[in-house]
């Protein structure tokens, strides 16, 4: 599996994460969104973003990892944020840098009014592109 990031010179070069990653393998692992919960359902962290985006990361860690799959496969993100603020985002960054490093899939980051329960603050989903095992 190769993944390869492009940052067009047309577009202002993002810190966070690629304009357009570009994904060859054999094949595609999509994670639902995850919230902050443990594996007994309980919520982590409410009322606390920088928390419960660490749960959510790991979350994503160990679905993928159940899927034969890495952080470093995943080309796309999609966070959703219950009531947006430009404040959540270094502690979202916080989350997810704990468990991609330095990896920077391309992502989309929307604010919503709310999500399925009032005490998530975040939400996220993931798409990786693997290589079958041989």
């Amino acid at each position: 599996m190769a993944l390869e990031s492009v940052n067009p010179e047309e577009l202002e070069p993002p810190e966070t994460y690629s304009h357009v990653v570009i994904a060859t393998g054999t094949r595609m692992v999509f994670v639902s969104g995850q919230v902050a919960e443990d594996r007994s359902g309980n919520l982590i962290g409410s009322g606390d973003m920088a928390v419960q985006a660490r749960q959510v990361f790991a979350n994503i860690g160990h679905a993928l990892a159940a899927a034969g799959a890495r952080p470093d496969q995943v080309t796309k993100l999609t966070i959703f944020v219950a009531g947006y603020r430009r404040e959540h985002l270094a502690q979202i960054e916080e989350g997810r840098v704990a468990l991609f490093g330095d990896h920077k899939p391309a992502d989309t980051l929307v604010g919503v009014a709310a999500l399925s329960r009032p005490e998530y603050l975040l939400e996220v989903d993931a798409v990786a592109v693997v290589d079958e095992p041989s």
